[in-house]
C-alpha cells in the first residue's frame, strides 16, 4: 500500500518533532547537572575519594568519642597514674596489658585516650587555621588581583615577606613572648598560610578582570565590591576549595610540629605533638607504642586530607572528565570482553578440533 505525498510529509513532520523533543530533553537534562553535581557524581566514582573520606571519618569519631572512652576506661588524659598505669617495678603497660589497649606512658596515662583527646586538638587547629587563612586570603587576592597598582605591588610584597619568613623562628619567639597556647598556634599558622592562597587568588583575579562579563558588570553601573565578591569570586571556587583542602594537611603538621618544640599547645593538654616530645625519653623503657601510635594517627589524618585533596582536585577540573570517561569505558569493556571472551570460548575449541 502506498502513501501519499502529503501522508509522507505529515510523517517526516511527526518524526521531525519527536527528535527536536528528545534533545530538548537531553539538553534540559545536561543543562540541570550544575559543575557541583558533576564534581560530586565523580567523587562518588572515585574510590581513593571513598578511602580518604573514610580515614578522616575515622579521625573525627575518634575525637568525638574521646570524652566516651575516657569516661568509659576510667582513664584521664591530663593526670598520671602511675598506680594503675604501670606495673610494680614502675615500668608502663605494653598494648593489651591490663586493659590498656594501646598501653601507656611513662606516667601511666592511657595512650589510647590521649590520642583521641590529641586528634580534637589536631583537628581543631587544622580546620579554624585553614578557614582564617583562605578567608583572608581569598579576601586580599581578590583585592590586589583586581585594583592592581600600589596596591597590587604591597600585597604582593607582603605575601612573598610572609612566604619567605621562617615560621618555626617567629613561632618561637612569639610563645617566649605571650606563651604557648592553643589561639596563639591557630594564629600563627593562619597568619604563615593565607599567603599560599592570597597568591593563587591574586593571578586568577588578574585573568578573570579581563573577561568580558566583568566588563558587562561596570557597564551597568555594578561597584567594585559587587564585581568582585559576586562576579569574580564564584569563577575561583573551585581553585580555592581545593587549596583549602590541601592546607589542612599542613596546618595540623605545622601544629604538630610546634608542639613537638614545645612552643605550641603545652602540658597537660595532649597533642600529638607533645606526645612524642614527652616520648623522647622512653628510649630506657623501649617503650615503642610511646611513639608509634600517635605518629600513626598524624600519618592517618594527613594522608586523608592530602588523597580527598587530590580527588577533589580531579573533580572540580573539566579536564579530568575525560580521565572519567575512560575509567567508565574501560569498566563497561571489560565486562563486554569478558562475557564475549565467555561466548566464544566453544567456538574456537570446535575450530581447532
Amino acid at each position: 500500500m502506498s502513501l501519499s505525498p502529503f501522508e509522507v510529509s505529515s510523517a517526516a513532520l511527526v518524526a521531525e518533532e519527536d527528535q527536536s523533543a528528545e534533545a530538548l530533553d537531553a539538553a534540559g537534562g545536561i543543562l540541570g547537572r550544575s559543575p557541583l553535581r558533576l564534581a560530586l557524581a565523580r567523587l562518588r566514582s572515585d574510590r581513593m575519594a571513598w578511602v580518604s573520606a573514610g580515614m578522616i571519618l575515622l579521625m573525627v569519631v575518634l575525637a568525638l568519642i574521646a570524652p566516651v572512652l575516657s569516661s568509659i576506661t576510667g582513664h584521664s588524659p591530663y593526670n598520671p597514674d602511675l598506680v594503675n598505669g604501670t606495673d610494680t617495678f614502675g615500668q608502663p603497660y605494653g598494648p593489651g596489658q591490663a586493659g590498656f589497649l594501646l598501653g601507656t606512658d611513662n606516667v601511666g596515662r592511657d595512650i589510647l585516650v590521649r590520642i583521641a583527646y590529641g586528634a580534637r586538638i589536631s583537628l581543631l587547629v587544622g580546620m579554624l587555621a585553614t578557614l582564617l587563612a583562605t578567608v583572608g586570603g581569598t579576601a586580599l587576592g581578590l583585592v590586589s588581583g583586581y585594583y592592581g597598582g600600589w596596591i597590587d605591588a604591597l600585597l604582593a610584597r607582603l605575601m612573598d615577606a610572609v612566604l619567605s619568613f621562617p615560621y618555626v623562628l617567629a613561632a618561637i619567639v612569639l610563645a617566649a613572648v605571650f606563651g604557648g597556647s592553643l589561639p596563639l598556634t591557630i594564629g600563627v599558622i593562619a597568619f604563615f598560610s593565607w599567603a599560599a592562597i592570597g597568591r593563587i587568588v591574586r593571578g586568577q583575579t588578574l585573568s578573570q578582570k579581563e573577561k568580558e562579563y566583568v566588563e558587562a558588570a561596570r557597564s551597568i553601573g555594578a561597584g567594585s565590591f559587587r564585581i568582585m565578591f559576586v562576579d569574580i569570586l564564584p569563577n575561583l571556587i573551585a581553585p580555592v576549595i581545593v587549596l583549602g583542602t590541601l592546607l589542612v594537611p599542613v596546618a595540623i603538621v605545622f601544629e604538630a610540629t610546634l608542639d613537638y618544640l614545645g612552643v605550641g599547645v603545652g602540658p597537660p593538654t595532649p597533642t600529638w605533638g607533645n606526645m612524642l616530645a614527652d616520648d623522647q625519653g622512653s628510649a630506657g623503657f623501649g617503650a615503642w607504642w610511646f611513639w608509634v601510635f600517635p605518629s600513626i594517627a598524624l600519618l592517618i589524618t594527613t594522608l586523608g586530607f592530602n588523597l580527598l585533596g587530590d580527588s577533589v582536585r580531579d573533580a572540580l577540573d573539566p579536564r579530568t572528565e575525560r580521565l572519567f570517561a575512560m575509567r567508565r569505558k574501560k569498566v563497561a569493556g571489560g565486562g563486554l570482553d569478558a562475557s564475549a571472551g565467555a561466548g566464544t570460548e566453544p567456538l574456537s575449541g570446535g575450530t581447532e578440533a
